[in-house]
């Protein structure tokens, strides 16, 4: 026979035990790709940051230094980062050469498995983008969303293993 006890102490145990699921990611937006045709028209640079408590996923970031008045920016689903994806939600995005972007958004459980594992990306597009490249759509400044972390200046390692989350399954 179970004790009266045993199936709120499981529950309760089972409750206070399980990972959390709330994080931050933070990503550095930056031109690609460059090539002789493209860098003209695509630069500049920007940070974003993310966060996720299970259930509500927020976008903050800003950009500067575009060649032209940026036109949209979106969140995709990427197959393995630094692969182009499919776009999953469109962000608020200041219409000018430099400015802000957000949004907040629900997640299916797969998409959030995506952002776990470093498969979400933020693309801003703007006026003078090509309108497509042979690979992919179009973009002026790109950046992966990664687990938070430290960042350190020009010309110095990044230490520890953050940049490949989708290595590091189990510990997220």
């Amino acid at each position: 026979m179970v004790s009266k006890h045993f199936v709120p102490a499981l529950f309760a145990a089972l409750v206070f035990t399980a990972p959390a699921l709330g994080a931050d990611y933070q990503t550095n937006l930056g031109p690609m790709p460059l090539d002789d045709e493209t860098k003209a028209v695509i630069a500049g640079r920007g940070d974003a940051s993310a966060s996720y408590d299970g259930k509500t996923f927020v976008v903050k970031g800003d950009f500067r230094g575009m060649p032209s008045n940026a036109i949209s920016a979106h969140v995709f689903d990427s197959p393995v980062a630094g692969m182009p994806g499919n776009k999953l939600f469109d962000l608020e995005v200041t219409k000018s050469t430099s400015g802000t972007i957000s949004g907040s958004f629900t997640l299916t459980s797969a998409q959030a498995r995506a952002l776990r594992t470093g498969k979400l990306y933020i693309q801003i597009n703007s006026e003078k983008a090509p309108a497509e490249y042979p690979w992919g759509p179009k973009g002026t400044l790109w950046g992966w969303l990664f687990p938070a972390h430290e960042t350190v200046g020009a010309n110095i390692p990044q230490q520890d293993h953050w940049f490949l989350p989708q290595l590091d399954i189990p510990s997220r």
